[in-house]
């Protein structure tokens, strides 16, 4: 008996929707077996990151003053922490010996010339020979160079401050010898302000640039963090500690005192290099010397494991590279439950 069109287009229909329902089902399962994951879209931001370096206010020049010959202290005028003006007689030594000193050599240097002007006359009128001339010229050039001498020692047998500023640092008390050269007093310049100088390891010191910014936090001199620059920094690391000395210039605060304590705040990118990628440490299972894994969400929201090269570890992020591409998906939180082609539901996505 024939079948009738009516009867094969009901079994048609009977049959799309048995498959319908099917393919629903399938779906709720899957659904079901799938792990709810946390994700992070992998960017290519650098890292900023800051470092804080305890530091030192100096002046800008701390100068150390000292007399030019040995002698006995006459005076000493000012105390440590005493404020100076520019100019001002600081400290004198007793002058008795350099007086004496001066007198001498003029003496000596009057008595040269006056043999110089006699072989000159002589050699002029060819009684003596050329040679003896010139000994008689080198010994008054000599005569007249102690005389030099001896008026720069006296000249320089008072100390003057050579700008205003502050005592300091006093080395020695009327009546004391003194060797020549020996710092009698250390005068801060206050005409050149103040800086603030802080050891920096040299993985973070090959990053900074002269005249980058900072804020110095000196609670003795202000609540607020004094915005700094950066004026100098040293060509070679400390000897013992391996550390450059950084120098930041400060504003003038009248606040502001040698040997007051701070800390300096700089920003500082992680790294220059743009193949380095920034990823949360939440991300990094099977973590050893160097190098960790992470799940990366691929086709059909499946996972797959990839190994990146860890470079540098924060309190939230870690810098890698290799493994992973800007764009790329990866896994946060959920990790635990997972294998190399687990299917996972994305219920929160972080960039």
């Amino acid at each position: 008996m024939p079948v009738s069109s009516k009867f094969l287009t009901g079994l048609s229909l009977l049959i799309a929707l048995a498959g319908c329902s099917d393919s629903a089902g399938e779906s709720k399962v899957a659904s079901k077996t799938a792990s709810p994951v946390e994700i992070f879209t992998v960017g290519a931001q650098s890292l900023q990151r800051e470092i804080n370096a305890v530091g030192t206010v100096r002046y800008r020049r701390e100068t150390p003053l000292g007399f030019t010959t040995a002698g006995k202290v006459a005076l000493v005028r000012f105390e440590e922490g005493d404020v100076v003006k520019r100019g001002a007689l600081l400290a004198a030594l007793d002058t008795t010996n350099v007086g004496a000193d001066m007198s001498v050599a003029t003496a000596e240097r009057d008595r040269v010339r006056a043999e110089f002007d006699r072989v000159r006359a002589l050699y002029a009128d060819g009684w003596i020979t050329k040679a003896r001339f010139e000994a008689a010229e080198a010994m008054l050039k000599s005569a007249e160079a102690r005389v030099r001498q001896a008026g720069f020692a006296s000249s320089t047998a008072q100390l003057y401050a050579p700008s205003s500023g502050v005592v300091l640092m006093r080395n020695v008390q009327a009546g004391q010898v003194i060797a020549a050269g020996t710092p009698a007093l250390i005068l801060g310049e206050a005409d050149d302000g103040f800086v603030f100088r802080v050891p920096i390891v040299d993985r973070d010191a090959s990053k900074l640039r002269v005249g980058m910014a900072a804020d110095i936090s000196i609670e003795s001199a202000s609540e607020a963090p004094l915005t700094a620059t950066i004026s100098e920094i040293d060509g070679r690391a400390n000897a013992g500690t391996g550390a450059f000395s950084v120098q930041f210039r400060l504003p003038n605060v009248s606040t502001l005192r040698s040997g007051q304590i701070g800390t300096a705040t700089i920003t500082l990118p992680a790294s220059e290099k743009g193949d380095q990628l920034q990823i949360p440490a939440s991300a990094l299972f099977g973590v050893r010397t160097g190098e960790g894994l992470v799940y990366v969400v691929g086709a059909k929201n499946r996972v797959e494991i990839s190994n990146v090269i860890i470079h540098r570890v924060t309190d939230k992020f870690v810098l890698v590279s290799g493994g992973i591409q800007p764009g790329d998906k990866i896994v946060t939180s959920g990790l635990e439950k997972l294998r190399t082609g687990s299917a996972v539901r994305i219920v929160k996505g972080l960039r």
